[in-house]
């Protein structure tokens, strides 16, 4: 077991990075005296996990219950938000209640909101159990729901008291949830740490063993770039924007696809269409470019795909909730390991790094 200390004062919290769920119940019981815990889950992860996380919770001595959503993001929306408030008010939680995140980034994402909500706010814990969520939503405090106009468009900054990640978790998951997991993980390496996208790419074999050791390492590092940026940004009023890389393009192309990709597999596609911005405006080397590609290539995304209509993907860039003053902010690689942002992207620069990952362009 390691663990990561997330310091924002008095919303601090520590990270546990384990290969079991053996430590759940005692590292919970150290936040306090916890009368009611419910567990919100999905049904793809309630099979697999819920009773044994359950018994670790109890070991808090508190009364623990559960409610289970239905998977994907499509019911990631208001109406369940509201039923898993509902679910509170059956179960008995008051105010000195918590609320446990079991699952994936969209029950992470519902559930932390549901806490911040709920009589005005009660504590909940994030336990992730894919590599999105463990590798990035998971931390921060970020929570919230889509609506038809776009992803995360309701939501609310309300940080974990803990956040315990499993690594054995991953060796349930699909191999398209590992792929859209790696998007966050070599996001944070091109934007904030060389060393640890040269990490990423000499060793693609080991991470892709799921190896628990090498995971607990890899995971360690990754969420201590993110924690670092948080740490200096918890509002998203500077710094914290860089984390935005290739979501303001993958957000769009995730929403014009009826989030039918994955949410990583869109990052991956909208950082591909940032670096390539970032190449035709000679912010970085073509070589530059095709190790960003070549990185994301061995951990097996798709660079291109067949998109929508160029017009459908602009207009949902439209309804990004980081646009400033009417403008769409980008931010864009200026070298391997750092970033900048800017809010002067053209339309004419949009299109063209569409087509860079058009299949059809292929």
């Amino acid at each position: 077991m390691d663990r990561l200390y997330v310091d924002l004062g008095r919303r601090s919290y520590d990270i546990v990075f384990s290969d079991s769920f053996s430590e759940l119940g005692e590292e919970t019981k150290k936040l306090g005296d916890i009368k009611k815990i419910l567990i919100v889950t999905d049904t793809n992860v309630a099979p697999l996990y819920l009773d044994e996380a359950a018994a670790e919770l109890k070991k808090t001595g508190a009364e623990v219950s559960f409610y289970t959503v239905p998977a994907g993001e499509e019911h990631k929306n208001i109406s369940t938000v509201t039923d898993i408030c509902a679910a509170c008010i059956q179960n008995g939680l008051d105010r000195k209640s918590m609320i446990a995140a079991l699952g994936g980034g969209v029950v992470g994402d519902m559930a932390g909101f549901a806490a911040a909500i709920y009589m005005r706010g009660i504590d909940f814990i994030q336990i992730p159990t894919t590599l999105l969520a463990q590798s990035d939503s998971s931390v921060g405090g970020k929570t919230g729901v889509d609506l038809m106009a776009g992803k995360n468009i309701i939501g609310a900054f309300h940080q974990p008291r803990l956040v315990y990640i499993n690594v054995s978790t991953l060796k349930t998951l699909p191999e398209e949830q590992f792929i859209s997991g790696m998007g966050e993980v070599i996001k944070h390496g091109i934007i904030r740490d060389k060393e640890f996208f040269d990490y990423l790419k000499e060793n693609t074999g080991a991470v892709k063993s799921l190896d628990g050791g090498v995971f607990i390492e890899m995971s360690k590092r990754n969420c201590s770039i993110k924690a670092e940026v948080v740490k200096s940004d918890e509002r998203e009023n500077g710094l914290r924007a860089i984390l935005n890389f290739g979501h303001t393009t993958g957000h769009a192309v995730e929403s014009a696809f009826g989030f039918k990709l994955t949410h990583g597999e869109c990052v991956g596609l909208g950082a591909i269409a940032a670096s390539h911005i970032a190449y035709e405006r000679g912010m970085i080397s073509g070589a530059e470019l095709d190790e960003i590609i070549s990185v994301f290539k061995s951990y097996g995304f798709k660079t291109r795909v067949l998109l929508p209509p160029y017009e459908e993907i602009i207009a949902f860039m439209q309804n990004d909730k980081k646009k400033v003053s009417g403008r769409l902010t980008f931010v864009l690689p200026a070298g391997i390991g750092s970033v900048v942002r800017t809010n002067d992207v053209t339309e004419k620069e949009i299109i063209s790094a569409l087509g860079f990952i058009d299949e059809k362009n292929a």
